[in-house]
């Protein structure tokens, strides 16, 4: 068998083994398959040093146990006129190889004498092999520069046909092949004898005389063709891509297609088994192929967790009630191996059959008056143990979970869990609970709006209230804020007055105290003169002073009436009012007791603040107005 890429082999021998996982499987496998009670060892392909080499051959030859996978190669280099690309020659030195060794075996040789020219031809740049039809059998330039034409040179039975690049995938031409594929590329090439071989992260040149090599396809390994679904859970498991080849069959069969490999790329935590006979390949995730017919992909799994809900077939109770469970599992496949075994494809098909069976036991000893006690059951009541009546819990829980598990096992499922999420009774019992059931639940609902109808409006006045009671401290905060701000002013203002009212005292007493002292120092300086002459021109000077301050129409009288030599009263306001006769204002003045003045309207009222009332103490003591009081008209 053949198959490729750092994968488990089944040999000559009659053991297998599995890359699976890294532990050992505990117990022996059962069903189809081999049985084996030891961990063996098999053959297995190095995908490092074969890919390097770029070659595997095919391994139906019989291997023997940890042979060397090199000695793989070297059958299909002992092909006829097969030389293999190595990484450090490359194409030109595969080439020069390969034509020694036509040489060697008396065949024309594959490289040209021809010696380039510079100066006219047909020109060949370094990187490029120009190819030459030589009475059918190829030749090859590998030097550049310039190949002149006839006559210059020899071209008789010979036809330039032109130039390809030595870094090309494929190069075919008159029998020479010669191939070379990247990291991620395989080249699927069919020799002349009709052997699929296959060629990853390599290369190749040869020559076929009889026949030819066949490039059947070159494929992408990370980017196959067809995905591959788990049907029941849609996950992706991985993708395959067949390659297919076309041949005559025949008179009267015509040309049919014939898988001849086939290529898997398997998924991070995912795994895919092949088939040879009654031996079962676990190989785990990467990029393989198969070019052995009688192998065949069983299926790809996964071993990551996955859910599900499964509806049940009908189950009929003790009382004969059919019943219909709707059922959520959660697994794990751990060891896929054993479900191929036992003939399934999912994980998903082995849980249904087995929970089928086990729920049909369950239920079958269980009264319709038990299950219709609960609907449901799952992790979050697996251990409520308050309700008496709860048959259908206890029996799911301690018979159908653990039958599972157990059933599970052997499949290489770990159940995570099993819920009943949902439970249908048909019948005419179950018609007439669904009746009674409607009309509970009806009365639940009016009941239930009824007191969503109280709550509403409950919650309505008490919103209501609510709103009231923003609204009165919104109030009260808004009158606090405006007696506050009246208050403030208030004593603001008080404040300012009384700071101006002393200010204003203050001022005041200030300018009397000044006045004081400018009276008390006139009235010194009066005092201080001696010289008669002198006080006589301050006297005068005084009397011009107190006619320019009260005009010089006022009349001064004396006002003495204890003596027959002074006027009287009313006749000082006589003459004061025939004075002013004529006039707007009159004003008295006294400069004693009592004065009055009468203002001519030809001169205007007189400022007192520009020329003030002369005081008694500025006269000489000798002056009438001194001595006696008198009115001024």
């Amino acid at each position: 068998m053949s198959v490729a890429g750092a994968t488990t082999v089944v040999g000559a021998n009659d053991h297998y083994d599995s890359t699976l996982k890294p532990s050992e499987y505990p117990h022996d496998l059962k069903g189809k398959g081999k049985r084996r009670s030891e961990p063996t060892t098999s053959t297995a392909v190095d995908e490092n040093i074969l890919h390097s080499a770029g070659m595997v051959s095919p391994l139906s030859l019989p291997i023997p146990l940890h042979s060397n996978p090199s000695q793989e190669i070297e059958t299909l280099e002992e092909r006829p006129f097969f030389v293999r690309i190595n990484p450090k020659d490359g194409v030109v030195g595969a080439l020069k190889k390969l034509d020694q060794q036509l040489k060697d075996q008396g065949e024309a040789g594959l490289l040209s004498k021809k010696e380039p020219v510079t100066w006219i031809g047909e020109e060949l740049i370094p990187g490029q092999v120009g190819l030459i039809n030589h009475g059918g059998l190829p030749k090859l330039l590998l030097k550049p520069g310039r190949y002149p034409p006839m006559p210059l040179a020899n071209w008789i039975a010979r036809e330039y046909i032109g130039a390809k690049a030595l870094s090309e995938t494929v190069i075919e031409f008159q029998g020479l092949t010669i191939v070379q594929v990247s990291q991620n590329q395989a080249a699927v090439i069919c020799d002349p004898q009709n052997k699929v071989f296959v060629i990853k992260n390599g290369g190749f040149a040869a020559l076929s005389l009889v026949g030819a090599y066949t490039i059947l396809a070159v494929v992408d390994q990370t980017h196959l063709s067809t995905v591959v679904k788990d049907r029941v859970t849609n996950a992706v498991l991985g993708w395959t891509q067949e390659v297919k080849m076309t041949r005559n069959t025949g008179r009267g069969g015509g040309d049919k297609e014939f898988v001849v490999a086939l290529f898997l790329n398997i998924p991070a935590n995912n795994c895919a088994i092949l088939q040879k006979g009654n031996d079962l390949i676990v190989i785990p995730a990467g990029q393989h192929y198969v070019v052995d017919p009688s192998i065949t992909l069983r299926g790809m799994f996964t071993f990551g967790e996955n859910q599900l809900e499964m509806p049940t077939k009908d189950i009929f109770t003790r009382d004969q009630v059919p019943v219909q469970l709707t059922i959520y599992l959660k697994w794990q496949l751990t060891e896929p191996l054993k479900l191929t075994q036992h003939g399934y494809s999912t994980a998903y098909e082995a849980l249904r059959d087995k929970t089928q069976s086990i729920l049909t036991q369950v239920v079958s000893h269980l009264d319709y008056s038990a299950m219709i006690k609960q609907r449901q059951i799952g992790p979050d009541i697996m251990d409520d143990n308050t309700d008496s009546n709860a048959a259908f819990l206890d029996a799911l829980r301690t018979r159908a979970m653990d039958e599972l598990i157990e059933a599970s096992t052997e499949y290489g499922i770990v159940l995570k869990d099993l819920a009943v999420i949902d439970r249908q009774f048909k019948g005419d019992i179950a018609a007439t609970m669904d009746k009674l059931t409607t009309r509970a639940l009806q009365a639940q609902v009016e009941a239930a709006n009824v007191d969503r109808e109280n709550s509403n409006l409950v919650k309505k006045e008490q919103g209501k209230l609510e709103v009231a009671r923003v609204q009165a401290q919104t109030r009260k905060t808004e009158a606090d804020a405006k007696a506050y701000t009246v208050v403030a002013g208030a004593k603001a203002e008080a404040e300012a007055l009384k700071i101006a009212a002393e200010a204003q005292a203050e001022a005041t007493k200030i300018a009397a105290l000044a006045e004081a002292d400018a009276i008390r120092s006139r009235g010194e300086a009066d005092r201080n003169i001696k010289d008669d002459f002198a006080r006589e021109m301050s006297s005068k000077r005084m009397e011009v002073r107190r006619v320019e301050a009260f005009g010089n129409r006022t009349v001064f009288v004396p006002t003495e009436t204890s003596g027959n030599g002074g006027i009287g009263s009313s006749m000082a306001m006589g003459l004061g009012m025939a004075q002013g006769m004529g006039s707007k204002e009159t004003t008295l003045f006294n400069n004693g007791e009592l004065s009055v003045t009468i203002w001519d309207a030809t001169q205007g009222p007189q400022d007192p603040d520009v020329n003030p009332p002369i005081p008694d103490q500025q006269y000489p003591p000798s002056h009438s107005i001194t001595e006696t009081p008198s009115y001024g008209l």
